[in-house]
């Protein structure tokens, strides 16, 4: 992506490559890439395990642009998988292959995670999603990024997809985010009170080889450091693409709706990470089945109930963007259950991780 404007998208899905009569995830990304170069050009990539392929869209004008490159891309992706006898599957973890058995991309940059973060990289094999919203100045971008973390643990509840890890039900809804915990710099970022703050504190920890590069700071939320886009990294991939564009307009309108508070000189209340880190950990246990904090009531609430909050709160900047349909897709997911219900629905029913692994794949294809 190069530098985009105002609130435009960018999205970037992280697929398991799976053998469909083993359900197994197969390290095979590099005859997938060959394969698709002629096709997806840039827009694939291989990610640090080689059972891990990403495609990632150009810049989007709005939420049907998005849709649409979305839709091509993982079309074409799943007829590569086709051609060499393999299956996509989005979930953020698979339900019981094991991290030790998949081989490593051999690449600079990933041997250099692996020497610094040893077992903590090896075991990393997770999927996500990760959403880029255009944002005019990095100045704003830093405060509307200060604001837009409390809804992190909102958005993430309905994107809960990994409820498996090495075969085991986990009790969570989201045990990705449990895995990628391990690593430094993630989570949810503290606020920072200026665009120089941050910077600051990025020169420091280059400074100090603690690392090299401000990509190396995986927040929840981040702004991005060569991009002028707000980066939205807390999401488990959803298995549909209706719910991937679903999530995508919510973080575009909220993205949307604090840029237009604060050119009206109106604020956010700012709460410490501390405290939506609570909301954070609900969100990875219960998904859309529990209830989050209202730090500014001090009480529990339905999540049910938030979600409505929520879309009040954007609601006068949704037609603005054309996304209202999309928004209200939120309801289906509140009906239907997230990946994560849906997958633990299937193994009660089967008491079989294999048929689960079947049920991903045949709903990572639904509208294609």
């Amino acid at each position: 992506m190069t530098e985009p404007g105002l609130f435009t998208l960018g999205v970037e899905e992280e697929f398991q490559i799976v053998e469909p009569n083993s359900r197994e995830l197969k390290s095979h990304i590099q005859q997938i890439i060959e394969d698709g170069k002629m096709v997806l050009a840039e827009k694939v990539k291989a990610e640090m395990h080689q059972s891990v392929v990403e495609i990632g869209t150009d810049i989007c004008r709005d939420i049907n642009d998005a849709r649409e490159q979305v839709t091509k891309l993982r079309q074409e992706l799943a007829k590569l998988a086709q051609k060499n006898n393999l299956r996509i599957a989005a979930a953020g973890t698979h339900p019981f292959s094991h991290w030790k058995d998949q081989q490593i991309t051999v690449h600079p940059r990933y041997q250099d995670i692996i020497e610094n973060y040893q077992q903590v990289a090896r075991a990393n094999l997770i999927f996500g999603l990760h959403v880029h919203v255009g944002v005019d100045d990095r100045e704003t971008a830093l405060h509307v990024m200060n604001a837009a973390r409390y809804f992190l643990p909102h958005i993430f509840a309905l994107s809960t997809n990994s409820p498996f890890w090495l075969g085991r039900n986990t009790g969570f809804k989201s045990y990705r985010s449990k895995v990628f915990d391990r690593f430094p710099r993630t989570g949810i970022p503290d606020y920072f009170g200026s665009l120089a703050e941050y910077d600051n504190y990025v020169k420091l920890l280059v400074k100090t080889k603690c690392i090299d590069d401000a990509k190396k700071i995986w927040w929840d939320i981040r702004a991005h450091p060569y991009f002028n886009t707000l980066e939205w990294r807390i999401c488990d991939i959803p298995m549909r693409l209706d719910e991937t564009i679903c999530l995508a307009a919510i973080m575009q309108a909220i993205v949307a709706k604090l840029h237009k508070l604060i050119k009206q000189n109106l604020g956010f209340r700012l709460y410490r990470r501390a405290l939506i880190a609570e909301n954070k950990w609900r969100a990875a246990r219960y998904g859309i089945h529990g209830k989050l904090i209202d730090f500014g009531k001090q009480e529990e609430v339905e999540y049910k109930k938030l979600v409505v909050e929520l879309l009040e709160f954007i609601d006068d900047v949704v037609d603005d963007l054309g996304s209202r349909e999309e928004v209200m897709y939120v309801f289906k997911i509140l009906e239907r259950g997230t990946g994560a219900d849906r997958q633990l629905a299937v193994f009660e029913k089967s008491n079989d991780t294999k048929a689960v692994v079947d049920y991903i794949i045949e709903e990572t294809h639904v509208g294609l």
